[in-house]
């Protein structure tokens, strides 16, 4: 069936239906791919595993708080000491942060006095002062933070005083800014990159265009789709899907658009008529790109099995816009090449009856090399990919510590936090809290007394039989020192009260990593298995499918252990989140196990005419060119990853790029090809595709052409 589709999508009418029929559709949902950021869900709840003890007390906390109030502090600093006339300054601008929309509680080192309030706002060695308020901007706080916090700085201005904004609102301001406008700079980037590599890859000034233009339609039709899925379909979309999504899209699209054109070059020189061979050509790529595709599909969607609800959230988004790419690669792109001609490859253009240069080309020399000694290339290589696997244990995935969230230089929201914590100020914005039943209150507050870096509790705040007991820590919310408080906190109440529930900045973190670990466990089985049955029934064999899961988790392995080196030794931040090995894995498995779909539907192909052997030899060096092409351009678009100024986008973009050009280079044409040089026709068991008795043609002629449906 898919031979009949090949040639009627390529006819010299129907190209013409279908160039017009995808542009009408990216016309119409492109229109909307703007308005993508409008339906964001950037709300904690968002991103929280709905399980989590702290997730749940949150739905509690409705009669005390509103769920978008944010703490923010702000920290002044002398290093010779506040002078009377700087603390007389704090005091003044508290009058006029009263006056800031959504502010409220507005607490200074006088004001706090007058209450009675026992922590101190003003450093012992006299260097460091605080003012704290809580903000509440609606659903629109992650947007208008950072402008907020901007706001502050600049009314909080003082001769002699350096001012950070600091706490939950500081850190929240620092994030949305470091997101704020990177969408476009992070497109723009990521297709300089790609073209850059196209024209070094095609060497035409001219075919380099058709494949983005078509990669951006996609995207554009991705982003539209979704916005309405998201408003009419309850599908949750955030900053870091949409970020992902983008590179995603361009550099997987890119990927499918180099296999086409390499086999419709292929192609054009075996046939006379363009048309003709574009039909071959797709014929023979598209299920390979499916198989890819349905690949990335698969394995996002498993992670839709994640208790993190940013995890879950990213699968269908982008396995949607994974989608919609390979069908508009599939139909758009092979219409506007038959359209353009062969001219579209100049000046190096494939002419009918010409010879095709990929058979004496650097990739046949390579197997040439590996045929020699198969065996020995195999085990060694597997050995070196092994021994890099260990640079894993340089990783450490207890989670990323607060100085070390941003890339390059530090934010207000560290530097103030650091501050806090090195002269022994309590940083109110992220307290421990307790909701319990209001008979259970002062027990629980007992219970929380004397916990070493926990203040003592503030008395309980009671709403009808609910009660709401909380209590300062005193370093950074995300120390090892304060997880030990919580964990404490949550031993104790517990034995107190069954119903009692632990939340906070804290808490949540715990939670997340906590579940983010479980997730690890769960998905990774999930996708793997998924991936194995794909290939299975892309392969019709069982035991290639085996080899080549092998082959992408060793490589998986030492992209995590150069990785580990890299982090450490180089950036210094070898803290992950615990998420990370999940996201690595997805994409990398994902992604890496396109480059032996590529290899193996070609040496499937070659064998029945060839041998497995042979046809291995034959699949590497029609397809190395292009699949280290379409390696380099995954590369570099998830390389573009790690120019924004997020620690976590910095490790995840470096190794996926690591890891897709070990796959590209070593193990595609050198692990696989070896193991299939060494094992021959075994690598089909238990099918008999290159059995003693099965038909194949051993004579080395080209592989017989079928018959494609008449034209248009």
């Amino acid at each position: 069936m898919h031979r009949q589709i090949a040639g009627k999508l390529t006819g010299p009418i129907t190209k013409w239906i279908v160039l017009v029929v995808v542009v009408i559709a990216a016309a119409g949902f492109g229109s909307f791919a703007g308005k993508l950021l409008d339906v964001q869900d950037n709300e904690i709840s968002s991103w929280l595993p709905e399980s989590a003890e702290s997730t749940q007390a949150i739905e509690r906390l409705d009669a005390f708080q509103d769920p978008n109030d944010m703490g923010t502090t702000v920290v002044y600093y002398n290093e010779d000491g506040l002078t009377e006339a700087q603390l007389a300054a704090i005091e003044e601008h508290a009058a006029e942060i009263d006056d800031i929309e959504g502010v409220t509680d507005v607490l200074t080192p006088a004001r706090a006095q007058e209450a009675g309030i026992p922590m101190p706002y003003v450093s012992e060695d006299g260097q460091v002062a605080k003012l704290d308020f809580t903000i509440n901007r609606g659903d629109e706080v992650w947007y208008e933070m950072p402008d907020v916090a901007e706001d502050i700085r600049e009314l909080t201005e003082t001769d002699g005083v350096e001012v950070y904004v600091a706490g939950a609102g500081g850190q929240t301001a620092d994030q949305a800014a470091a997101f704020e406008g990177f969408e476009g700079r992070l497109l723009l980037i990521t297709l300089l990159a790609v073209i850059l590599i196209l024209l070094v890859s095609y060497r035409s000034p001219i075919l380099w265009f058709l494949p983005i233009v078509t990669a951006v339609m996609g995207l554009g039709i991705s982003m539209g789709l979704l916005y309405f899925l998201a408003k009419y379909a309850g599908l949750t979309i955030n900053g870091q899907t949409q970020f992902i999504m983008m590179v995603l899209v361009i550099g997987a699209g890119t990927d499918y658009a180099l296999l086409l054109v390499a086999r419709y070059r292929e192609e054009l020189r075996r046939h006379e008529d363009r048309h003709e061979a574009m039909a071959f050509a797709l014929h023979r790529a598209a299920p390979a790109i499916l198989a890819s595709a349905a690949t990335v599909v698969v394995g996002l969607l498993c992670l839709m099995f994640a208790e993190l609800n940013s995890t879950a959230g990213l699968g269908p988004a982008n396995a949607v816009a994974i989608a919609v790419t390979f069908v508009v690669m599939v139909t758009l792109l092979p219409a506007l090449l038959v359209i353009f001609g062969r001219w579209v490859f100049w000046p190096f253009v494939p002419h009918f009856g010409t010879e095709e240069p990929t058979a004496s080309g650097l990739w046949a020399r390579v197997g040439s090399s590996i045929e020699k000694r198969p065996r020995i290339v195999w085990i060694g290589t597997a050995l070196v990919l092994g021994a890099l696997c260990l640079g894993v244990f340089r990783l450490d995935t207890s989670g990323v510590p607060a100085d070390e969230i941003y890339a390059g230089d530090e934010v207000d929201s560290v530097v103030g936090q650091e501050l806090l914590n090195e002269h022994e100020l309590v940083d109110a914005s992220t307290p421990v809290q307790v909701v319990v039943r209001a008979d259970e209150a002062d027990a629980v507050a007992e219970a929380m007394t004397g916990i070493d870096g926990l203040d003592a509790p503030l008395p309980p705040f009671i709403d009808g039989d609910v009660a709401l007991v909380q209590a300062s820590l005193q370093t950074d919310s995300v120390s090892d020192l304060s997880k030990d408080a919580v964990l404490e906190v949550r031993d104790r109440v517990h034995a107190v009260s069954d119903d009692a529930q632990v939340t906070g900045w804290t808490a949540l973190t715990m939670d997340i990593e906590e579940a983010s670990e479980r997730d690890n466990k769960v998905i990774i089985p999930i996708v793997l298995v998924a991936v194995l049955l794909i290939l299975i029934v892309l392969l019709r064999t069982l035991l290639a499918p085996l080899l080549l899961i092998g082959t992408v988790v060793l490589s998986f392995g030492a992209a995590l252990g150069i990785s580990g080196l890299v982090f450490d030794f180089i950036f210094g931040l070898n803290h992950v989140d615990p998420g990370f090995p999940l996201f690595a894995f997805v994409f990398l498995v994902a992604l890496g196990i396109d480059y032996n779909i590529f290899l193996m539907t070609r040496v499937r192909e070659e064998t029945v005419n060839h041998g497995t052997r042979k046809g291995s030899l034959i699949a590497l060096s029609s397809t190395g060119g292009v699949i280290t092409s379409a390696g380099f351009v995954l590369a570099a678009t998830f390389a573009m990853l790690a120019t924004m100024p997020m620690t976590f986008a910095l490790q995840i973009g470096t190794t996926i790029a690591l890891g897709v050009l070990l796959d590209t280079m070593i193990v595609r044409s050198v692990l696989v090809t070896a193991i299939n040089l060494d094992l021959g026709g075994r690598i089909w068991w238990p099918s008999r595709l290159d059995r003693p008795g099965a038909s194949v043609d051993s004579s080395g002629g080209e592989p017989e052409r079928e018959k494609v449906p008449a034209l248009d």
